[in-house]
């Protein structure tokens, strides 16, 4: 499971700049449960080969009451931030080496002391100064050697994490047993989730073992359905109702994005009666871009009429258009209708994400993709598609290769992926589609010329 580093400081010390170089994108999920004071943005970021997720919190605010008296520590975090906090591997305190330390960021350090997780403190806007005198009065936060950065330009941030996560194991990801469909529920607050859970494992589940995962209650269900087996990623550890005692208990984004990079097919529970909230949006696209099959199931089915079903329908179609490939099914998790439909569309979706294509099947394909809709001349030259063969796997890669490719618009790799799609039934997950400048290494005697070649 990647690990959890989160970000945590004053307002206007560089966190959400931070957040984005360490990301390289400016886009983020974002936690917005009500009644919780601020947003967090979740993100993924990589160091080498480690990957892990980072969190941006909202800016910590003075401690001070009303006489000037300091209030206690645990006044000084919200109950959102401490909520990040604690699913955190790692905590970055970021600190402003222009105002140089403050009394605030004392009682943060203090109050985070207090937690037992692995520390950093990184000093930004630190450009043009000498390193060692920019970080000097930060050595009184009593959380290590802190590093000098800027979160603008980009110094020193890849030292910072590199020294944030090698006090860190590096965990080898737990693997399924062979050919299971690994199925993650996922969604908003209140759609159904935990509701759909009970409804998928059913009174005749057959349970070999509750294996916990990490410490945030992650645990892997097999079950059977059909004679067949599955694992069903829990992010709520199949606790009791009665036993989520809180909203913040209830809900954690951060469970939500392992359980994706754990599985094979994610579905994404939607409640009809609410409609696609940006949020919806923003999970569907990370299990896109984490290249994961996808089921939409629109849950409370029987609780609207005819007239609201279509008005669903649309707005699936007009929020939710990059998931055109995506199952939808229309459910009731609580009495059971059209649950069972699901284990179909699983079973579609995780054989088309580990579909093998045949390359004199695929590049059947392409001709006929090419002959039907050539690919655009670019300033007076025209674009190659020579040949294709499949790279990968969840999700299906396919490399194209030809000339002048560099120049290829993404609305024809849109028409490529579709194509492709369609051709070999890949229902229900992303097809990536990359091209290469080159010759054909597969054509006759090109291994020999590579040999000679070396």
């Amino acid at each position: 499971m990647k690990p959890v580093v989160v970000l945590i400081g004053r307002p206007n010390v560089g966190k959400s700049t931070l957040f984005n170089r360490l990301t390289r994108s400016r886009a983020a999920l974002v936690a917005d449960e009500p009644g919780l004071t601020r947003d967090r943005q979740y993100g993924d970021g990589r160091v080498g080969d480690r990957p892990y997720l980072v969190v941006d919190t909202g800016g910590v605010t003075t401690g001070l009451g009303p006489a000037g008296r300091a209030d206690v520590f645990t006044a000084v975090l919200t109950a959102q931030t401490r909520q990040a906090l604690a699913e955190a591997d790692a905590v970055v305190l970021l600190v402003d080496g222009r105002e140089g330390l403050t009394p605030l960021d004392r009682q943060i350090a203090d109050d985070l002391r207090r937690m037992g997780k692995p520390m950093a403190v990184a000093v930004n806007k630190t450009e043009g100064v000498d390193p060692a005198t920019a970080v000097a009065e930060f050595h009184a936060l009593g959380l290590g050697e802190p590093t000098a950065i800027s979160s603008a330009r980009g110094d020193g941030v890849q030292l910072l994490m590199e020294r944030v996560l090698a006090p860190l194991p590096v965990v080898i990801p737990e693997e399924a047993p062979a050919g299971l469909p690994r199925i993650a529920v996922i969604g908003r607050p209140n759609a159904g989730k935990s509701t759909l859970v009970n409804a998928l494992l059913g009174e005749e589940r057959v349970v070999v073992s509750d294996q916990p995962g990490t410490t945030r209650d992650s645990i892997h269900v097999p079950l059977e359905r059909g004679g067949k087996s599955y694992i069903l990623i829990d992010t709520a550890g199949v606790r009791r109702r009665g036993r989520v005692a809180s909203t913040l208990e209830k809900y954690s984004v951060i469970k939500t994005l392992q359980a994706i990079d754990e599985a094979d097919v994610a579905i994404l529970v939607l409640d009809v009666l609410a409609g696609v909230a940006e949020q919806d949006a923003a999970l569907a696209g990370y299990v896109a871009k984490c290249g994961r099959g996808i089921i939409v199931a629109g849950n409370k089915w029987d609780a609207i009429d005819a007239a609201q079903r279509r008005m669903v329908k649309h707005e699936l179609q007009r929020k939710l258009p990059f998931l055109e490939y995506a199952p939808i099914h229309y459910i009731s998790a609580l009495h059971g209708s059209g649950v069972g439909a699901l284990f179909g569309s699983v079973d579609a979706v995780h054989a088309a994400t580990n579909k093998t294509i045949a390359t004199s099947k695929l590049n059947q394909v392409l001709r006929a993709a090419v002959a039907a809709t050539p690919p655009p001349v670019v300033r007076g030259r025209r674009i190659r598609l020579k040949f294709a063969h499949q790279a990968g796997k969840r999700p299906p890669l396919i490399l194209v290769h030809g000339t002048q490719v560099g120049r290829v618009p993404e609305s024809y790799r849109r028409y490529l992926a579709g194509v492709f799609r369609k051709a070999f039934g890949l229902v229900g997950t992303p097809v990536r589609v990359e091209f290469r400048q080159g010759k054909n290494p597969y054509a006759p005697g090109a291994g020999r010329r590579a040999a000679q070649a070396q």
